[in-house]
């Protein structure tokens, strides 16, 4: 198939262009910026600011796309979805805007939309002990920060596209991705590779200290990269319509974590907890439906994830130390 990547430049999106390309598709990424890690394998990349609805024309031009994967999206850790409100809200929903009205006019097969837990109401994750959210408690709305309502709002979209307009869309709902080739510091990575950055720089210069924001007692679930991959491919070809959870569902603390991670490093350390955005108390991923729905599971376990995610950190490290 002819398939169209959006953010082909950041984390997810590069994978998944290595995905179809060895599947055997020809994919045009399109990004902002180009792959920070290794070169991109897409048949054509072109570097396109998508929030401009003439630059989103142009990454259509060519050939009729059977496919279109949305991952283009300005965001990143609690640090920084925390801090940019406004830039989030108003650069990815212009973004989205341009991408699946552009799809609809040029008449695009299949779009997917790739959402976020952020979407589920902050009165459902009040307690560490959190129950596993379902796709239904997305409703009454009360998502986390602007990036939840983004994301939410263009959940919206992508239905009523699909119901009155006839864009035939699907809508994953990421757990907190992870793995290698990710951003791993500058202020918008997430919990696991800046934790594998901290204690493998606390390792070498032997101050075995970290710190952790908050009490390290918030919870959350982490879901691999190659994991998310096969989850969500499958989810475009299916014919679900709904939003469809695609996350491990095997919760730890901030503090456990590290603890993980530290013993794949083989060092032991001291945490020390420090003011700092946190997010919501905890969070979890329901997969009742996704097991229903796709016969999908995680397969690839958190430890055999980090240690991954780690030594891919170590060599960077190792290359440009911090």
């Amino acid at each position: 198939m002819k398939v169209l990547v959006t953010g082909a430049g950041g984390f997810i999106g590069h994978h998944l262009v290595n995905r179809l390309k060895a599947e055997g598709h020809w994919v045009r990424g399109v990004d902002i910026k180009e792959p920070e890690f290794e070169p991109t394998c897409a048949d054509d990349f072109r570097l396109l600011d998508l929030r401009v609805r003439e630059e989103c024309e142009r990454a259509f031009e060519g050939p009729s796309f059977d496919r279109v994967y949305t991952l283009a999206a300005d965001m990143g850790g609690m640090g920084f979805i925390s801090t940019h409100h406004s830039r989030i809200l108003r650069n990815n929903a212009l973004i989205n805007l341009n991408v699946i009205d552009t799809s609809w006019s040029c008449g695009v097969g299949r779009l997917l939309f790739t959402s976020s837990a952020c979407v589920y109401p902050e009165y459902r994750q009040l307690d560490a002990n959190v129950t596993p959210l379902r796709e239904e408690d997305a409703y009454p709305a009360q998502p986390q920060e602007a990036y939840g309502w983004e994301k939410l709002m263009t959940e919206r979209l992508c239905t009523h596209y699909r119901e009155e307009l006839g864009l035939e869309t699907r809508i994953a709902r990421f757990h907190n991705i992870f793995g290698p080739l990710g951003t791993w510091r500058g202020g918008r990575e997430k919990a696991p590779a800046a934790l594998c950055r901290k204690i493998l720089v606390a390792k070498w210069d032997e101050t075995r200290t970290i710190e952790i924001w908050g009490d390290g007692e918030q919870t959350r679930s982490f879901c691999y990269i190659e994991d998310c991959l096969r989850g969500f491919t499958a989810l475009m070809e299916s014919n679900y319509a709904d939003p469809l959870n695609i996350g491990q569902d095997r919760m730890v603390s901030i503090n456990e974590l590290a603890a993980m991670i530290a013993r794949i490093a083989d060092v032991d350390i001291t945490i020390k907890h420090v003011e700092g955005p946190v997010g919501v108390r905890g969070r979890n991923s329901d997969n009742t439906r996704v097991r229903g729905v796709l016969g999908w599971e995680p397969m690839v376990s958190l430890e055999v994830g980090l240690e991954e995610t780690l030594r891919w950190i170590e060599k960077q490290l190792l290359s440009d130390p911090v």
